[in-house]
C-alpha cells in the first residue's frame, strides 16, 4: 500500500473537471500538493491548499520548472498526476496540421517531457524508501481509436505506448508509472475543443468517482488502469451535452460502449496549453 499522507504530489491540469477532483481527494488524503494550470485565477478559485504554479505546458521548460518548484516547496517529489489535456473533433480528412500539432504538444509531448523531467526526483524518493509514481490519462481512445476524433486517438495512443515503455524502464528504480484509460467522463472538456464541433454523446462517468478509482489505484499499488477497471464507476446524474438515444454494440465492453464517441479528461476552462478555437494558443505565460 502507498501512503499519501505527507507525500509531495504535482498535479497538472488541476483546474480541470477531473483534475480538480483528483486534487481535492489527494488533499483530503493528506498529500502536499503543487497545483498547476494555465490560469492563476482559476488555481486560486479552487481553494485547495498547495503551491500554485501557473504554467503553459507547451513551453519546453515548463516541466523542469514545475518539478523544481515542487521539490523546493515540499523538499521532495513523490508523485506526478497529469490531468491536463485538449480535444478536437472532426473527420481525419478535415483535421488540419495546426490542430494535429496542437493536440500532439498538449496531450503527448507535454506529459512525455514531464515524465522525463520527474524521473531524477522520483528516483530520490524511491531511494528514501517511499513509493513514487507517475499517473497519466491516455483514455479509452488509446485502446479503441474512435471515428470523429482520429487525431486525438492517435496522440493518446502514442502517449500510451511511451508510458508502457517508461514503466518497464523505471520499474527497477522503484518508480511506478500508471496509465489510466477511463471512458468518457462527464466534464466540460468537450465544450472547449480546439477544433470542430461537439457531437452528441451518451452520459459519461461521474468525475468524482473516476478520480476516486484512480486514487484507489495509486494507494493500492496498481500498475495499470484499463477501461475495464472503470466498469463499476457510475454514470453522472446529468449531462454536459444532451444526446439522443445512443446505439450500442452488443459485443462491446460497457466502458467502450460508453466512450464510443468521446475522450476522457476534462477542463472547466480552456484546455491547458490551448485556446478555444481552431488554432493552438501561443506558448507563453
Amino acid at each position: 500500500m502507498t501512503s499519501l499522507q505527507g507525500s509531495s504530489i504535482l498535479i497538472l491540469g488541476a483546474t480541470g473537471g477531473l483534475g480538480r477532483h483528483l486534487a481535492r481527494q489527494l488533499a483530503d488524503a493528506g498529500a502536499q500538493l503543487t497545483l498547476s494550470a494555465r490560469s492563476m485565477t482559476d488555481l486560486e478559485a479552487l481553494g485547495i491548499p498547495g503551491q500554485l504554479v501557473p504554467a503553459d505546458l507547451t513551453d519546453p521548460a515548463a516541466a523542469r520548472t514545475l518539478v523544481a518548484t515542487a521539490v523546493t516547496t515540499h523538499g521532495r517529489l513523490d508523485g506526478v498526476v497529469n490531468a491536463a489535456g485538449a480535444v478536437a473533433f472532426g473527420a481525419v480528412a478535415d483535421t488540419s496540421d495546426e490542430t494535429i500539432e496542437a493536440l500532439w504538444e498538449i496531450n503527448a509531448l507535454a506529459p512525455m517531457r514531464m515524465l522525463r523531467a520527474a524521473i531524477p526526483s522520483l528516483r530520490d524518493s524511491a531511494d528514501e524508501g517511499r513509493a513514487p509514481f507517475v499517473l497519466t490519462l491516455s483514455g479509452v481512445v488509446s485502446e479503441h481509436p474512435t471515428n470523429g476524433i482520429g487525431a486525438y486517438s492517435a496522440v493518446k495512443s502514442a502517449l500510451a505506448a511511451y508510458v508502457q515503455v517508461a514503466a518497464r524502464e523505471v520499474r527497477k528504480s522503484g518508480i511506478r508509472v500508471i496509465d489510466a484509460r477511463p471512458g468518457h467522463t462527464e466534464t466540460a472538456l468537450s465544450r472547449h475543443p480546439i477544433a470542430g464541433e461537439t457531437p452528441k454523446f451518451p452520459t459519461g462517468l461521474e468525475p468524482a468517482a473516476v478520480a476516486q478509482r484512480i486514487i484507489a489505484a495509486i494507494v493500492g499499488d496498481e500498475r495499470d488502469l484499463p477501461s475495464s477497471a472503470f466498469s463499476d464507476v457510475p454514470a453522472a446524474t446529468s449531462q454536459m451535452v444532451p444526446t439522443d438515444e445512443a446505439e450500442t454494440s452488443t459485443g462491446a465492453h460497457p466502458a467502450v460502449t460508453m466512450a464510443a464517441q468521446m475522450p476522457l479528461e476534462a477542463a472547466e476552462s480552456a484546455p491547458v496549453g490551448s485556446a478555444v478555437g481552431s488554432a493552438p494558443a501561443p506558448a507563453a505565460d
